[in-house]
Protein backbone atom coordinates (compact mmCIF):
# COMPACT_ATOMS: atom_id res chain seq x y z
CA UNK A 1 0.00 0.00 0.00
CA UNK A 2 1.40 3.42 -0.97
CA UNK A 3 2.11 5.75 2.14
CA UNK A 4 -0.62 8.62 0.19
CA UNK A 5 -3.26 5.41 0.16
CA UNK A 6 -2.20 4.99 4.22
CA UNK A 7 -2.40 9.08 4.83
CA UNK A 8 -6.24 8.65 2.89
CA UNK A 9 -7.58 6.03 5.11
CA UNK A 10 -6.41 8.05 7.97
CA UNK A 11 -7.49 10.88 7.17
CA UNK A 12 -10.89 9.54 6.59
CA UNK A 13 -10.86 8.63 10.33
CA UNK A 14 -12.90 10.60 13.15
CA UNK A 15 -10.10 10.90 15.85
CA UNK A 16 -5.98 11.26 15.82
CA UNK A 17 -4.06 8.50 14.08
CA UNK A 18 -1.04 7.96 12.49
CA UNK A 19 0.85 4.96 11.62
CA UNK A 20 4.86 3.99 12.83
CA UNK A 21 7.27 1.78 10.21
CA UNK A 22 9.43 -0.05 11.25
CA UNK A 23 12.07 2.28 11.07
CA UNK A 24 10.64 3.25 14.07
CA UNK A 25 9.70 6.46 12.16
CA UNK A 26 5.68 7.92 11.73
CA UNK A 27 4.96 7.11 7.97
CA UNK A 28 1.96 8.92 7.90
CA UNK A 29 -0.54 11.08 10.19
CA UNK A 30 -4.03 12.60 9.55
CA UNK A 31 -4.87 16.36 10.52
CA UNK A 32 -5.83 15.27 14.08
CA UNK A 33 -2.57 13.70 15.23
CA UNK A 34 -0.67 16.57 13.59
CA UNK A 35 -2.72 18.86 15.49
CA UNK A 36 -2.03 16.61 18.86
CA UNK A 37 1.81 16.30 18.17
CA UNK A 38 2.50 18.77 16.04
CA UNK A 39 3.04 19.46 11.71
CA UNK A 40 6.34 18.48 11.64
CA UNK A 41 5.56 14.60 12.77
CA UNK A 42 6.08 13.03 9.85
CA UNK A 43 9.05 11.01 9.39
CA UNK A 44 10.70 11.75 13.08
CA UNK A 45 10.99 8.82 15.12
CA UNK A 46 8.47 8.13 16.81
CA UNK A 47 10.44 8.45 20.33
CA UNK A 48 11.15 11.76 19.72
CA UNK A 49 7.82 12.91 18.33
CA UNK A 50 5.63 11.19 20.74
CA UNK A 51 7.45 11.51 24.24
CA UNK A 52 4.44 9.69 26.11
CA UNK A 53 6.41 5.91 27.80
CA UNK A 54 3.01 3.93 27.67
CA UNK A 55 2.33 4.38 24.40
CA UNK A 56 6.32 4.33 23.34
CA UNK A 57 6.23 0.87 25.22
CA UNK A 58 3.26 -0.11 23.00
CA UNK A 59 4.12 0.91 19.98
CA UNK A 60 7.49 -1.13 20.39
CA UNK A 61 5.53 -4.37 21.54
CA UNK A 62 3.87 -4.18 18.13
CA UNK A 63 6.76 -3.61 16.26
CA UNK A 64 9.13 -5.82 17.82
CA UNK A 65 6.72 -8.56 19.30
CA UNK A 66 3.22 -8.30 17.03
CA UNK A 67 1.64 -7.10 19.89
CA UNK A 68 -1.36 -5.19 20.32
CA UNK A 69 -2.76 -3.11 23.08
CA UNK A 70 -4.70 -0.45 24.60
CA UNK A 71 -2.87 2.12 26.70
CA UNK A 72 -4.00 5.72 28.01
CA UNK A 73 -2.21 8.60 27.33
CA UNK A 74 -2.57 12.35 29.51
CA UNK A 75 -1.29 15.55 27.66
CA UNK A 76 -1.13 18.92 29.06
CA UNK A 77 -4.29 21.09 27.47
CA UNK A 78 -4.96 24.54 27.91
CA UNK A 79 -8.04 24.40 30.26
CA UNK A 80 -8.24 20.49 31.22
CA UNK A 81 -6.08 17.84 30.63
CA UNK A 82 -6.34 16.02 27.57
CA UNK A 83 -7.44 12.19 27.91
CA UNK A 84 -7.08 9.82 25.42
CA UNK A 85 -7.61 5.53 24.61
CA UNK A 86 -4.69 4.77 22.68
CA UNK A 87 -4.76 1.17 20.72
CA UNK A 88 -2.01 0.06 19.29
CA UNK A 89 -2.38 -2.59 16.74
CA UNK A 90 0.13 -4.20 14.89
CA UNK A 91 -0.73 -4.13 11.10
CA UNK A 92 1.53 -5.48 7.80
CA UNK A 93 3.26 -2.13 7.61
CA UNK A 94 4.45 -1.40 11.08
CA UNK A 95 2.29 -0.17 14.38
CA UNK A 96 -1.14 1.86 13.84
CA UNK A 97 -1.57 4.21 16.60
CA UNK A 98 -5.39 5.32 17.27
CA UNK A 99 -6.05 7.97 19.93
CA UNK A 100 -9.78 8.32 21.04
CA UNK A 101 -10.21 11.44 22.97
CA UNK A 102 -11.77 10.10 26.56
CA UNK A 103 -11.39 13.72 28.20
CA UNK A 104 -15.34 14.04 28.92
CA UNK A 105 -15.79 10.56 30.01
CA UNK A 106 -12.75 11.06 32.35
CA UNK A 107 -14.06 14.59 34.07
CA UNK A 108 -17.97 12.65 34.41
CA UNK A 109 -15.73 10.10 36.26
CA UNK A 110 -13.80 12.54 38.30
CA UNK A 111 -16.69 14.64 38.93
CA UNK A 112 -18.98 11.28 40.08
CA UNK A 113 -16.06 10.50 42.28
CA UNK A 114 -15.71 14.04 44.16
CA UNK A 115 -19.50 13.86 44.42
CA UNK A 116 -19.87 10.34 46.44
CA UNK A 117 -17.06 11.57 48.86
CA UNK A 118 -18.13 14.89 49.18
CA UNK A 119 -21.34 13.26 50.22
CA UNK A 120 -20.10 10.64 52.15
CA UNK A 121 -18.44 13.19 53.96
CA UNK A 122 -20.93 15.43 54.54
CA UNK A 123 -23.25 12.64 55.92
CA UNK A 124 -20.34 11.05 57.74
CA UNK A 125 -19.94 14.67 59.81
CA UNK A 126 -23.17 14.94 61.30
CA UNK A 127 -23.76 11.15 62.00
CA UNK A 128 -20.66 10.47 63.86
CA UNK A 129 -21.63 13.40 66.04
CA UNK A 130 -25.11 11.52 66.80
CA UNK A 131 -23.59 8.57 67.28
CA UNK A 132 -21.18 10.16 69.44
CA UNK A 133 -23.85 11.35 71.74
CA UNK A 134 -26.14 8.46 71.76
CA UNK A 135 -23.48 6.28 73.15
CA UNK A 136 -23.18 9.31 76.28
CA UNK A 137 -26.66 9.00 77.05
CA UNK A 138 -26.37 5.08 77.42
CA UNK A 139 -23.74 5.51 79.27
CA UNK A 140 -22.24 8.12 81.38
CA UNK A 141 -25.20 11.07 81.41
CA UNK A 142 -28.04 8.08 81.12
CA UNK A 143 -28.91 9.94 84.71
CA UNK A 144 -28.34 13.46 83.59
CA UNK A 145 -31.36 15.31 82.71
CA UNK A 146 -29.49 18.50 81.86
CA UNK A 147 -26.76 16.88 80.10
CA UNK A 148 -29.54 14.24 78.53
CA UNK A 149 -31.85 17.23 76.86
CA UNK A 150 -28.49 19.55 76.00
CA UNK A 151 -27.18 16.59 73.89
CA UNK A 152 -30.85 15.49 72.46
CA UNK A 153 -31.21 19.19 71.24
CA UNK A 154 -27.88 18.85 69.52
CA UNK A 155 -28.76 15.52 68.06
CA UNK A 156 -32.08 17.19 66.48
CA UNK A 157 -30.22 19.79 65.14
CA UNK A 158 -27.37 17.26 63.42
CA UNK A 159 -30.42 15.54 62.18
CA UNK A 160 -32.20 18.20 60.63
CA UNK A 161 -28.99 18.61 59.41
CA UNK A 162 -28.90 15.34 57.24
CA UNK A 163 -32.13 16.07 56.10
CA UNK A 164 -31.73 18.96 54.30
CA UNK A 165 -28.83 17.05 52.75
CA UNK A 166 -31.14 14.28 51.63
CA UNK A 167 -33.75 17.17 50.82
CA UNK A 168 -31.43 19.04 48.09
CA UNK A 169 -30.00 15.56 46.90
CA UNK A 170 -33.29 14.25 46.15
CA UNK A 171 -34.03 17.90 44.65
CA UNK A 172 -30.62 17.91 42.40
CA UNK A 173 -31.13 14.45 40.98
CA UNK A 174 -34.70 15.22 39.96
CA UNK A 175 -33.86 18.69 38.69
CA UNK A 176 -30.92 16.63 36.28
CA UNK A 177 -33.45 14.36 35.38
CA UNK A 178 -35.69 16.85 33.66
CA UNK A 179 -33.26 19.42 32.31
CA UNK A 180 -33.82 18.41 28.63
CA UNK A 181 -37.61 18.47 29.72
CA UNK A 182 -38.80 21.96 28.33
CA UNK A 183 -41.43 23.50 30.97
CA UNK A 184 -44.69 23.91 28.93
CA UNK A 185 -47.43 25.30 31.60
CA UNK A 186 -48.14 29.30 30.99
CA UNK A 187 -46.98 30.72 34.66
CA UNK A 188 -46.74 34.58 36.20
CA UNK A 189 -43.21 35.09 37.48
CA UNK A 190 -44.42 37.99 39.40
CA UNK A 191 -47.27 35.74 41.09
CA UNK A 192 -44.42 33.26 41.77
CA UNK A 193 -42.05 35.61 43.25
CA UNK A 194 -44.36 37.37 45.55
CA UNK A 195 -45.81 34.17 46.70
CA UNK A 196 -42.29 32.77 47.82
CA UNK A 197 -40.88 36.21 49.07
CA UNK A 198 -44.28 35.93 51.72
CA UNK A 199 -43.19 33.04 52.98
CA UNK A 200 -39.61 33.85 53.37
CA UNK A 201 -40.72 37.32 55.31
CA UNK A 202 -40.61 36.10 58.85
CA UNK A 203 -36.73 34.62 58.34
CA UNK A 204 -35.91 38.08 56.93
CA UNK A 205 -37.94 39.80 60.26
CA UNK A 206 -36.21 37.24 62.51
CA UNK A 207 -33.10 38.47 60.38
CA UNK A 208 -33.40 42.21 61.04
CA UNK A 209 -33.11 42.08 56.83
CA UNK A 210 -35.84 44.37 55.25
CA UNK A 211 -37.21 42.70 51.28
CA UNK A 212 -38.03 45.30 48.82
CA UNK A 213 -39.64 44.23 45.65
CA UNK A 214 -39.54 45.80 42.19
CA UNK A 215 -40.99 45.57 39.36
CA UNK A 216 -43.68 43.46 40.75
CA UNK A 217 -47.12 45.33 39.55
CA UNK A 218 -47.55 43.57 36.48
CA UNK A 219 -47.72 40.37 35.09
CA UNK A 220 -44.98 38.35 33.60
CA UNK A 221 -45.55 35.06 31.82
CA UNK A 222 -42.97 32.75 30.90
CA UNK A 223 -42.95 29.00 30.17
CA UNK A 224 -41.99 27.67 34.05
CA UNK A 225 -42.14 24.76 36.27
CA UNK A 226 -43.79 26.83 39.11
CA UNK A 227 -42.40 24.47 41.93
CA UNK A 228 -38.52 24.96 40.44
CA UNK A 229 -39.13 28.70 39.96
CA UNK A 230 -40.16 28.83 43.37
CA UNK A 231 -37.38 26.76 44.45
CA UNK A 232 -34.95 29.20 42.68
CA UNK A 233 -36.76 32.28 44.43
CA UNK A 234 -36.56 30.93 47.59
CA UNK A 235 -32.90 29.60 47.40
CA UNK A 236 -31.41 32.65 46.97
CA UNK A 237 -33.39 35.11 48.38
CA UNK A 238 -32.85 32.40 51.94
CA UNK A 239 -29.15 33.02 50.67
CA UNK A 240 -29.41 36.55 50.65
CA UNK A 241 -30.26 36.62 53.70
CA UNK A 242 -28.06 34.49 55.27
CA UNK A 243 -25.00 35.39 53.73
CA UNK A 244 -25.90 39.07 52.42
CA UNK A 245 -28.22 40.15 55.36
CA UNK A 246 -25.16 42.26 57.56
CA UNK A 247 -26.23 45.16 55.21
CA UNK A 248 -29.90 44.57 56.51
CA UNK A 249 -31.29 45.06 53.09
CA UNK A 250 -31.94 42.47 50.10
CA UNK A 251 -33.70 44.07 46.93
CA UNK A 252 -35.54 41.96 44.59
CA UNK A 253 -36.01 43.08 40.67
CA UNK A 254 -37.79 41.66 38.02
CA UNK A 255 -37.16 43.19 34.82
CA UNK A 256 -37.99 42.99 30.99
CA UNK A 257 -35.32 43.09 28.58
CA UNK A 258 -35.06 42.98 24.82
CA UNK A 259 -31.78 41.54 22.95
CA UNK A 260 -31.26 40.88 19.76
CA UNK A 261 -31.78 37.14 20.50
CA UNK A 262 -35.35 38.25 21.45
CA UNK A 263 -37.11 38.92 24.68
CA UNK A 264 -35.56 37.90 28.28
CA UNK A 265 -36.72 37.91 31.59
CA UNK A 266 -34.11 38.96 34.24
CA UNK A 267 -34.86 37.88 38.06
CA UNK A 268 -32.17 39.94 39.96
CA UNK A 269 -31.53 39.30 44.06
CA UNK A 270 -28.72 42.01 45.51
CA UNK A 271 -27.81 42.50 48.99
CA UNK A 272 -25.67 45.14 50.51
CA UNK A 273 -23.44 42.20 52.64
CA UNK A 274 -19.55 41.56 52.77
CA UNK A 275 -19.75 40.35 49.17
CA UNK A 276 -17.78 37.24 48.17
CA UNK A 277 -14.10 37.37 46.41
CA UNK A 278 -13.96 37.28 42.70
CA UNK A 279 -11.55 34.12 42.79
CA UNK A 280 -14.73 32.15 44.10
CA UNK A 281 -17.38 33.35 41.28
CA UNK A 282 -16.49 31.00 38.86
CA UNK A 283 -17.22 27.80 41.02
CA UNK A 284 -19.67 29.53 42.99
CA UNK A 285 -22.32 27.42 41.95
CA UNK A 286 -20.57 23.93 41.67
CA UNK A 287 -21.88 20.75 43.79
CA UNK A 288 -20.39 21.31 47.85
CA UNK A 289 -18.01 24.24 46.52
CA UNK A 290 -18.25 26.74 49.68
CA UNK A 291 -16.65 29.98 50.28
CA UNK A 292 -16.68 29.48 53.84
CA UNK A 293 -17.23 25.89 54.85
CA UNK A 294 -17.43 26.28 58.45
CA UNK A 295 -19.92 29.36 58.17
CA UNK A 296 -21.71 27.90 55.81
CA UNK A 297 -22.79 24.67 57.79
CA UNK A 298 -22.98 26.80 60.44
CA UNK A 299 -26.42 28.38 59.19
CA UNK A 300 -27.56 25.16 57.65
CA UNK A 301 -26.74 25.48 53.83
CA UNK A 302 -25.62 22.26 52.16
CA UNK A 303 -23.33 23.44 49.44
CA UNK A 304 -26.46 22.47 46.94
CA UNK A 305 -28.81 25.64 46.69
CA UNK A 306 -27.26 27.38 43.93
CA UNK A 307 -26.17 24.06 41.81
CA UNK A 308 -29.80 23.58 42.23
CA UNK A 309 -30.79 27.17 41.06
CA UNK A 310 -27.92 26.94 38.46
CA UNK A 311 -29.50 23.90 37.17
CA UNK A 312 -33.04 24.93 36.96
CA UNK A 313 -32.29 27.83 35.36
CA UNK A 314 -30.55 25.96 32.16
CA UNK A 315 -33.97 23.36 31.99
CA UNK A 316 -35.77 26.83 31.65
CA UNK A 317 -33.23 27.86 28.69
CA UNK A 318 -31.67 30.22 30.80
CA UNK A 319 -28.81 30.74 32.64
CA UNK A 320 -27.79 31.91 36.46
CA UNK A 321 -25.07 35.48 36.64
CA UNK A 322 -23.01 35.95 40.01
CA UNK A 323 -21.62 39.29 40.52
CA UNK A 324 -20.14 40.61 43.60
CA UNK A 325 -17.37 43.68 45.03
CA UNK A 326 -16.11 42.97 48.37
CA UNK A 327 -17.29 45.13 50.89
CA UNK A 328 -20.03 46.01 48.79
CA UNK A 329 -22.39 43.42 48.13
CA UNK A 330 -23.68 40.18 45.84
CA UNK A 331 -26.23 40.70 43.29
CA UNK A 332 -27.71 37.38 41.84
CA UNK A 333 -29.55 37.27 38.75
CA UNK A 334 -31.74 34.32 36.89
CA UNK A 335 -31.72 35.66 32.68
CA UNK A 336 -34.61 33.21 31.11
CA UNK A 337 -36.72 33.29 27.52
CA UNK A 338 -39.71 35.64 27.92
CA UNK A 339 -42.96 34.28 26.82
Amino acid sequence: MMQSDVADILGGLPFAALLVGYDEKIVAANALAQSLFGQAIIARHHGIALRQPAVLQAIDAALLRRESSVVRQVLAGQVHELVHRVTVSAVAAGALCLFQDISDQEQAEQMRRDFVANVSHELRTPLTSVLGFIETLRGPARQDEVARDRFLAIMATEAERMNRLVRDLLQLSRVEAQERQRPTAREDLARLVQAAVQNLRPLAERSGVEIVLTGLDNPVPIYADADQMTQVVTNLVENAIKYGGAGKWIGLTLTREETPRGRLVRLEIADRGEGIDAVHLPRLAERFYRVDGHRNREKGGTGLGLAIVKHIAQRHRGRLVVDSVLGQGTRFAVILPAD
